[in-house]
């Protein structure tokens, strides 16, 4: 059985500006696929692409086996698609909303109810709500059973979970994985690691290209410098002068602390010792394991 979704050299520009240049990866059936990248990678018109939404420049890709140009309109019955941004009708309430993509579709609701229940349980009690007056995670939920109610057998996420509720978005990346066991293909994208974590396979991307694909720890894997953990009282001084120091490849900042990735001849405990001799306060320097953010800003470096 051919995969899910098939993409080959596939390329779009806007203008001088090349969003995507000559992208190439596949999706599994029933793979739970993770696309990470950071504003203005190209994420958003790679699935713009694959809703058929807009044509490519280049390049071909096929979703549930039909190619994207020639057969838009019957991929159109086979995907469910989220966008990045609420597009539901914020003036129509939850039951509302869902009967409207329900009859979009051809379909009624009772049809595949047994595949959204799970999700439409939790919002059920505000479905005469106005879908504008839900909370974040309330209209993620609701976004996702209308991108369902038509059993598609590909479901398109474009950061589903931005600007939501860590508890939220755990919940909603359950559901994914329910949804996963259904044997729906999914290709999403986040900026969260966490969440790239629950991913099959991830492919991180930046300027319209693709710098790696494998499984979230094969990705891991790949990160083969000695990489520490740098925290004291000051650190952006610290950060300027780990920047500085003839012996350090990068240092970024990482959550409490900085990642400092060492290159040949680094002497951690030489270089706490001259950061306080400088008056640095407090220094501390641990060896830490990599993250897939460590890669991604390492593929980053050398790309």
């Amino acid at each position: 059985m051919r995969n899910a979704i098939e993409i080959h050299a596939l390329t779009k520009r806007y203008g001088i500006l090349t969003a995507l240049d000559e992208v190439s990866f596949e999706v599994g059936r029933g793979e739970l696929f993770g696309l990470i990248g950071p504003d203005g990678a190209g994420k958003t018109t790679l699935f713009r692409l694959l809703a058929t939404l807009v044509a490519p420049d280049g390049g071909t890709a096929s979703v549930d086996g039909l190619d994207i140009v020639a057969d838009y309109k019957r991929i159109r019955e086979r995907v469910g698609y989220m966008p990045g941004r609420f597009s539901l009708y914020p003036d129509l309430s939850v039951g509302e909303n869902l009967a409207f993509f329900a009859a979009l579709f051809g379909v009624e609701i009772a049809e595949n109810y047994d595949l959204v229940a799970p999700i439409y349980r939790q919002i059920e009690p505000f479905r005469a709500r106005r879908a504008g007056k839900l909370s974040g995670g309330m209209k993620q939920k609701l976004a996702l059973c209308c991108a369902l109610i038509h059993r598609p057998a590909v479901l398109l996420l474009d950061e589903p979970t931005t600007g939501v509720d860590a508890v939220s978005r755990s919940e909603f990346w359950d559901m994914l994985s329910e949804l996963k066991g259904k044997g729906i293909s999914m290709l999403v994208s986040t900026p969260y690691m966490d969440e790239a974590v629950r991913c099959d396979r991830v492919a991180l991307c930046d300027g319209g290209k693709i710098l790696a694909v494998d499984t979230p720890q094969g990705v891991v894997g790949r990160f083969d410098e000695p990489l520490y953990a740098l925290a004291g009282d000051d650190m952006y001084g610290l950060l300027l002068e780990a920047r500085r120091h003839a012996d350090v490849k990068e240092c970024y900042p990482f959550g409490q602390t900085h990642h400092l990735i060492a290159g040949e001849g680094f002497d951690a405990g030489r270089f706490v010792r001259e950061t306080t001799a400088r008056g640095f306060r407090r220094v501390t320097l641990r060896p830490v394991g990599a993250g897939i953010e460590d890669v991604f800003i390492k593929l980053m470096r050398h790309a």
